[in-house]
């Protein structure tokens, strides 16, 4: 069962994965408020990505939820995924932009995480650590 819970365990989950970008973008920045103003703008974009999910979630289906699987693993080896991730890595100037890019180079992982279970904690941080992984060293 889907609980509202979800919403800020979206934007946890994916936050690791922004702390790297959000080091970079501090010292580019040089302002002391630079860090945690792109960090909120990050958060801002998984949050809502939360609350979609939390409204439209229904359990899917054992068929569908393996055809969102199939389609997650055919998009992870598409060109587009590939160029989200490379511009995830890159994107530096704002938070929101850097979390919209993050979220093409893991829509993906989104769907494998709907399919089997969005309430999850394991799975939830297997998907942390599978995002982290590809935006910082399959991107380089």
């Amino acid at each position: 069962m889907m609980t509202a819970g979800a919403v800020p365990m979206m934007a946890a989950m994916m936050l690791p994965g922004a702390l790297p970008a959000t080091v970079r973008a501090a010292r580019a920045a040089g302002r002391p408020l630079a860090a945690p103003l792109f960090a909120g703008s990050y958060l801002v974009v998984w949050t809502l990505v939360g609350l979609a999910i939390y409204v439209l979630y229904r359990p899917p289906a054992p068929a569908v939820a393996a055809v969102l699987i199939a389609a997650a693993v055919l998009y992870e080896l598409t060109p587009q995924a590939r160029a989200c991730r490379r511009r995830c890595r890159a994107e530096l100037r704002s938070g929101a932009r850097f979390g919209a890019w993050c979220f093409g180079s893991s829509i993906g992982l989104m769907a494998v995480f709907v399919a089997i279970d969005p309430m999850s904690l394991p799975l939830m941080c297997a998907v942390g650590a599978v995002a982290l992984i590809q935006k910082e060293l399959l991107t380089r």
